[in-house]
């Protein structure tokens, strides 16, 4: 076990149980990275020097290290010589530890190779390439641009991503100056060619020259900061040679408020690629802007037509068909989503670590809460059983539009929307006993016509076989009105000797719903409820009864030709995924009536409404996903007066903020976010929720206005250091508002 003066002062480290072992595990783990590969690991050797003193391994997880060439990737390790503890003294009896050797490992997506810089101190540097199997290679000039510019999309693209999380992950500013955004773009001009090759987002299902992380990564750096024009540059001279880069050029002009342009760049490129679902998109979107769904709905069908296996373009038509308030045809969309098995981002292996060191900035974490478990970390099971925090990729995609539906029709118009578009599953037992029926009896005439069969029709009436000809169009008549079960049974129990016959179990389908609709809690003024929640009226939230699970009827029971085929004209069936979100939904939707209608009741009793720190943040969140913004707020908001240790609830409000334009609220927010970002180790400034936010308020008051904001505060200087990077990032870049 290694001692406190093995540790570093400020850089996080897990402490491997066998020496190596990190480095042994990242080897093995190399095949199952998929896509743009996990964080960089640095591996570092500490040594005491003293013979029978055993050398102890560490190693942390860093993004942001320039990884051009083995120098730079050296000089990290060389940086961390500097950090280590220096507890010793002369009349010390503890012996120094040194750092005696180091390993950078960086991931090079484009190649699917580990690039690896060995470091002895004192000695000299190696650089080379480790492949899927474990083999030692050369690293060449181009192994070494891709390896750049892939150690440069990770950084961006997992900078302030909240469910990729790993500990003891340094993230470090990627590009800090001028000089290194222009060789990030001279980087990505040459291979972004190859681009496809490190993959794209789970809904995409199919990366290609448009799509994919590198696309991603270019549009988030500089859409960011509201700095289109460099990106646009790029885009200008790729879509000589790609024409379908026009649409991501077309985005670059329309973010840089040169409409014109955009809209001049879009037309030409439909004649060179009229089939372009991103090209259709970009317009689309354009058209929306302006207030033409309707215009804008022709262009999303035809993106389907164009790319009918991506969610993305199901995904845009669902969107607005909402928009023009054909809610039928939306959830009818929505049914059609193809739905892609979520990967996330690709991750080391897991060790269990002899030890975990993770020093904590005192000046910066003082104005956070205690980081130790407490009540306020408990929650009531109910809430930590709600099924829609884990839904991820197009899953979680599709339910976002679900939400929006209920939204705008609320609960109940909802359910009747889907039983009209789809077949419920007692209509389709029902229909499919009916077939059923129709099977047998035409069996039995077929063999003895004048034989007396007593036949149950769907109206409730009994025929014998004979006069069952006369009325062949019986099995059509139960669709259109289905007997209750109440009106269907008593004819089943006359005596009748109908065991040739499956029994009919006929329920309508509301009878059933309110069968086993629940009651969410009783004797809450139901007219209090109402006015918090204009989309649901009662108290009484109508749990939705499954639709029809679609099984095909069996292949040994072809239909004659005489029979009539098992089908509802105008109505299809629901996929599976859907019916099981309806059922996250009215999760959620329970869930939240409880707690709204608690508040009321607590408001009229003039009694406090106390829930845990960790409580009022699932309830925020749940509030966001509802589309409740207010009620969300407010919820983010009671749990800062609790002990909690939680980023989220400042990083959610800090967007409100910073959406309403709030300056001092939004700057408040900032410094508890950054607060939590270093004691975490984000020692980032851009790309990052803050600067995102900071940048939203420059374009309207500048940057000016947000200094002398800051200043009047009177902050602690560690922390105004923090806070006025971003603004100096802004003066370095000169984005939107840095020089008013």
């Amino acid at each position: 076990m290694a001692d406190a003066t093995a540790s570093f002062k400020d850089v996080p480290e897990l402490f491997e149980v066998e020496l190596g072992e990190a480095l042994t595990a990242r080897t093995e783990s190399l095949a199952t990275f998929r896509e743009l590969g996990p964080p960089d690991l640095c591996h570092i050797v500490k040594s005491t020097g003293r013979t029978g003193q055993r050398d102890i391994g560490s190693y942390h997880f860093v993004s942001g290290v320039d990884a051009s060439s083995s120098a730079s990737l050296a000089a990290y390790i060389n940086s961390l010589t500097y950090s280590i503890e220096d507890n010793s003294a002369w009349f010390s009896k503890s012996t120094a530890w040194k750092v005696r050797n180091g390993c950078y490992c960086c991931y090079n997506a484009f190649s699917r190779v580990d690039i690896r810089v060995d470091v002895k101190i004192p000695g000299g540097v190696v650089a080379y390439v480790v492949d899927l199997r474990g083999d030692r290679h050369e690293a060449t000039p181009d192994i070494w641009q891709e390896t750049y510019l892939s150690a440069l999309l990770r950084a961006i693209l997992y900078s302030d991503d909240p469910t990729y999380w790993l500990e003891a992950y340094r993230k470090l500013d990627p590009i800090t100056t001028i000089e290194g955004e222009l060789r990030f773009l001279q980087a990505a001009e040459a291979l972004f060619m190859q681009g496809w090759q490190v993959g794209s987002d789970p809904e995409i299902q199919v990366a290609t020259v448009v799509s994919n992380h590198l696309t991603a990564g270019v549009m988030k750096y500089f859409g960011d900061s509201g700095r289109c024009q460099p990106a646009a540059n790029l885009f200008e001279k790729l879509s000589a040679r790609e024409p379908e880069i026009a649409s991501l050029l077309a985005r670059s002009y329309i973010g840089m408020n040169e409409e014109v342009k955009a809209v001049q760049i879009m037309s030409a490129a439909m004649k060179h690629t009229p089939h372009s679902y991103t090209l259709l998109h970009v317009q689309s979107d354009f058209l929306r802007s302006k207030g033409r769904s309707d215009w804008a709905l022709k262009l999303a069908r035809e993106a389907v037509n164009c790319a009918p296996s991506e969610f993305v373009t199901w995904e845009k038509l669902t969107e607005l068909y909402i928009d023009t308030k054909d809610y039928e045809s939306a959830l009818l969309t929505l049914n059609s989503c193809p739905m892609f098995t979520f990967n996330g981002r690709d991750a080391h292996r897991a060790l269990v670590p002899a030890k975990v060191h993770l020093p904590f900035k005192r000046q910066i974490g003082d104005i956070l809460p205690e980081k130790t478990k407490s009540e306020d970390d408990v929650a009531d099971p109910a809430l930590l059983r709600l099924p829609a925090p884990g839904l991820r990729g197009t899953w979680a995609r599709a339910y976002s539009l679900l939400t929006r539906l209920v939204s705008d029709i609320g609960w109940d118009e909802l359910l009747k929307t889907r039983s009209v578009v789809f077949v419920m599953e007692e209509e389709y037992r029902m229909q499919k006993a009916q077939a059923d029926i129709q099977k047998v009896v035409t069996s039995n005439g077929a063999r003895d016509v004048s034989k007396n069969v007593a036949v149950i029709h769907e109206d409730g009436s009994v025929t014998e076989g004979s006069a069952m000809l006369a009325d062949d169009d019986a099995s059509t008549r139960g669709v259109s009105s289905p007997l209750s079960e109440s009106e269907s049974k008593p004819e089943l129990e006359n005596g009748l000797n109908v065991s040739a016959i499956p029994i009919i179990r006929v329920s309508s389908e509301h009878d059933t719903e309110r069968k086993i609709a629940e009651s969410t809690r009783s004797g809450i003024a139901e007219q209090d409820e109402a006015k918090d929640s204009p989309s649901m009226q009662s108290m009484t939230l109508e749990k939705p009864v499954q639709a029809a699970a679609g099984e095909e009827p069996e292949p040994s029971q072809p239909s004659s030709s005489n029979q009539e085929p098992f089908s509802f004209t105008n109505k299809r069936l629901c996929e599976r995924w859907l019916d099981n979100l309806f059922m996250v939904l009215y999760e959620d939707l329970r869930v939240w009536t409880i707690f709204r209608a608690e508040v009321a009741h607590f408001k009229t009793q003039h009694v406090a409404y106390r829930k845990t720190g960790l409580e009022w943040e699932i309830l925020g969140d749940l509030g966001i996903r509802l589309h409740h913004k207010e009620e969300a707020k407010e919820a983010y908001q009671r749990c800062l007066d609790t002990s909690r240790y939680s980023q989220k609830p400042w990083a959610r409000l800090l967007e409100m903020y910073a959406e309403e334009g709030d300056i001092t609220r939004t700057i408040q927010a900032a410094i508890r976010v950054a607060a939590y970002q270093y004691a975490d180790y984000t020692e980032m400034t851009y790309p990052t929720l803050i600067a995102r936010c900071f940048f939203k308020l420059g374009q309207i008051h500048g940057h000016a206005k947000i200094s002398f904001t800051l200043l009047s505060m009177g902050l602690p200087d560690p922390i105004l250091k923090i806070m006025d990077s971003y603004l100096q990032y802004g003066k370095t870049f000169k984005v939107e508002g840095y020089d008013f």
